[in-house]
Formats: C-alpha cells, structure tokens, sequence
C-alpha cells in the first residue's frame, strides 16, 4: 500500500499493521466451525481483502468468507467455466460488461460502468454478465489498493427497453444481490443510475428489501441530471456519455485487459456454445432464492409507480 492508503487503512478500516498476522489468523482460526463449506483458499493475502472489507471485524470477515464460497457452492453451474474466454462471458466483456475507466475518482476507487442497453439478449444472458462482472471484480480485488479504497459503479439505461428490462426476474435480481452485495469482499462506494425509465425505477422497488441500509444510502437515482453525478464524481476523469470532459468510452478497454490476444479469437464462440450453462443456472435458481424473491413482488409494481415512493428513493448523500 502507498502511505496514504497505508494511512487511510488504519483510519477507516482499523487495519494495523501490528497486529496484522494475528488478525489473518484468526479468522482462519473460525473455519473449522464450518466443515460443511469447503474453504478452497485460507492464505494470508486472500483472507486480508475480507477483513478490509468488513474494518476488520473477525466475525465479519469470517462469515463474508464463509458466504463467498457458500455462493459458489450453490451456484455451481455459474463457476464451472470461470474464465475470461467461456463463449458468455468474453462476449458479455466484449460489449462492456463491465467498463472500467482508466482515472481512479479523487477517493482513489476504481470507477466501473455498465451501458445497459449493449445488452445482446441472442449471444448471452443475464447470468453470464453477472459472471463477467464477478470475474471482472475477482481479477480488480487482487489489488490491495483498491481492496482499500473500494469501488464505484455507474449504470447507464440510455435505450434499455422494456422487453431487456422484463428480462430482470426477482430470482435473477436476488442472484446478483447475493453475489455481489452478501458475498464478495469489495467495498463499494456508490452506485449510480444515470438516464434510467420508469420501469427501472419500479425494478428498484422489487430489490430495495433486499438491501443493506447501507447499501441503500449508496445507490443515487440520478435520471437525466448529470450535474447531480458531476458532483459525486468529476466530469474531469469522465467519458462523454456521463457529460464528461473525456472521449466516448471504448466498450473494449477491459476486456482487452483480461483477454490479451485473445480479444478478436472467437473461433471457439458458436451459435450453440451461447447461453447453456447460463441458462441451466437460471432454471437451477436455489428454491430458497425464488421463494424469497417472489415474495416482495407486488404484481401492480411494474404498472406504476408511487410518487412518495420515487422520493422516498433518493438517499442521503454518503461518501463513507
């Protein structure tokens, strides 16, 4: 770590460099009270991102830990082509699933954006952008400054239609919250929806149960009001699309990163090589997941949307 990240570690996380062994071994301590997970990894730099993502509260980490690889244990048709060349999700990178800008924003986070509307329903599904985006954060999370200084996403819905959006079932949602929110240890500073149609707006009303207050303070509806964004993030380190000062983004950028010279190989993508074990992992959703999700849908959700409750939805202002 620099010495200010070092410095802001300390202050904000309550990381001590001290006492650092001890903390690691602590939590790695605990996994024997979880014999039905297997823990596939317990050295020290893998436990550290979990620590700094829960301040260093052993139990904490230990159960985000524990969650990480309970996911994937349940989810084991998502994982079993994890890599950045499976048909799904090199062509889900492909189209910018995710982005990521090359300026970190003025908090040293790295600045990660999705346009919504790149979405290929023929070539990809749903599960195979939220395998891209998980392969995406686990190569991101190996560096320790910004398993530190943490993350922030921007989603443009400029174009997305509703037939994409129906696309977003509760179980598909709940899957994306449990991986991303309740199971991978990156600290995510805000996530912003830029241009989003009311029947985004009324999506957010089905996954607001299923948020962290604190998660919930960090999600800013911004519509068409890109002065609001330019004030959380600069238009300085921002592409055009956002109003930024920066060229139009190249939806290649990351995925070039990740696949290397095998960004334009597309020999082994093929008509019947998409979607099949994305689509089995849609229909293989976890009964407990499904149950839970459709519980909170209000059928009439989708066909208006309350007034109190739009305002209800724009959070607090928090930078922590």
């Amino acid at each position: 770590l620099s010495p200010e990240t070092l410095e802001k570690a300390r202050l904000e996380l309550n990381e001590n460099p001290d006492t650092l062994h001890q903390d690691i071994q602590e939590v790695r301590d605990m996994v024997i009270t979880r014999p039905d997970i297997g823990f596939l990894r317990t050295d020290d730099a893998f436990i550290l991102r979990f620590l700094r993502a829960r301040k260093f509260q052993h139990f904490e980490a230990f159960r985000l830990l524990a969650q990480y690889f309970e996911y994937r244990q349940q989810n084991l048709d998502m994982f079993k082509s994890f890599k950045a060349t499976d048909p799904g999700i090199k062509q889900a990178l492909k189209d910018g699933f995710p982005g990521g800008l090359a300026n970190l924003d003025h908090y040293g986070r790295k600045i990660l954006v999705l346009f919504a509307a790149n979405w290929d329903q023929s070539r990809y599904t749903l599960v195979d952008i939220l395998r891209a985006i998980l392969l995406s954060l686990e190569a991101m999370i190996e560096d320790p400054e910004l398993q530190v200084n943490g993350f922030v996403l921007i989603i443009d819905w400029s174009n997305f239609t509703f037939k994409q959006a129906s696309k977003l079932t509760p179980s598909m949602l709940r899957l994306a919250i449990e991986g991303l929110q309740d199971s991978f240890p990156a600290r995510f500073g805000g996530i912003h929806f830029v241009n989003q149609p009311w029947y985004i707006h009324a999506l957010y009303t089905v996954i607001r149960p299923f948020l962290k207050e604190k998660t919930r303070k960090r999600i800013f509806l911004h519509g068409n009001n890109l002065n609001s964004l330019h004030q959380l993030i600069h238009p300085e380190i921002l592409p055009s699309e956002f109003g930024g000062m920066l060229p139009p983004y190249d939806m290649g950028t990351w995925a070039r990163t990740l696949l290397d010279h095998e960004y334009d190989d597309d020999s082994e993508c093929n008509a019947d090589s998409y979607n099949t074990p994305a689509k089995d992992t849609e229909k293989d959703l976890s009964p407990k997941s499904m149950k839970r999700s459709q519980s909170v849908v209000d059928p009439g959700v989708l066909k208006r949307m309350d007034k109190n409750e739009e305002e209800n939805m724009q959070p607090l202002l928090s930078l922590d």
